[in-house]
């Protein structure tokens, strides 16, 4: 463990009340696994400093449970209920993503032509989005749209301006150099790594 390292280090914290804070703090990171170990802290009271962590994990007890899914359907075997299942909790995903990140929930159209074709262009992002990711999947790319964003952010267009010798400015316009996560996913997609040319304009 990096904390009982620190203690033997000539700049690690050893103060006693320090510690137990890092413990909790690394119990609420790995909240999923640290309720599995007992750990105790050892403390030397004539310095008030911390001696020595250790960390013994628990006896698991045995546990038991299931995974029920109900449902009305009596044509539908195992399989194709879960799969049912799955879709649709996967449509739920993408259409909570498209409100949040597109505003294409809720529709404020009061004209009917105008609610029909904010659902058609609703049905259409979904579609697209259901598109790149089937394709990233048959790659082996598993991720939910919103790691897909998230993954691609950093890849962005930059705009530079420089002012000349002669007065006038100059302005470019590229994007910036893909990382490997961003080729990863241009690749599954048949893309090309670097979006959209270099512009250049004098003013």
């Amino acid at each position: 463990m990096k904390a009982d390292k620190a203690l033997n280090q000539k700049s690690g914290i050893k103060r006693y009340e320090k510690v137990i804070e890092r413990i909790g703090r690394l119990k609420e990171k790995f909240k999923r696994v640290s309720h599995l170990y007992n750990i105790t802290i050892q403390k030397d009271d004539d310095s008030g400093k911390a001696t020595r962590i250790t960390s013994v994990r628990k006896k698991e007890k045995k546990v038991s449970g299931v995974y029920c899914l109900r449902t009305n359907r009596r044509d539908l075997n195992e399989k194709e209920i879960w799969d049912i299942y799955t879709m649709l909790t996967d449509i739920e995903d993408a259409f909570r993503c498209m409100k949040s990140e597109l505003g294409l929930r809720p529709s404020y159209h009061h004209i009917e032509r105008r609610c029909d074709g904010h659902i058609f262009i609703t049905l259409l992002a979904y579609h697209i989005m259901q598109t790149i990711r089937i394709k990233l999947r048959e790659k082996g790319i598993h991720f939910c749209w919103e790691t897909i964003r998230t993954r691609l952010l950093s890849h962005v267009r930059i705009s530079t301006t420089v002012k000349r010798e002669d007065g006038k400015i100059l302005h470019i316009r590229k994007s910036s150099k893909p990382e490997s996560n961003h080729k990863d996913i241009y690749s599954a997609l048949g893309l090309s790594h670097q979006v959209g040319k270099t512009l250049k304009a004098i003013m």
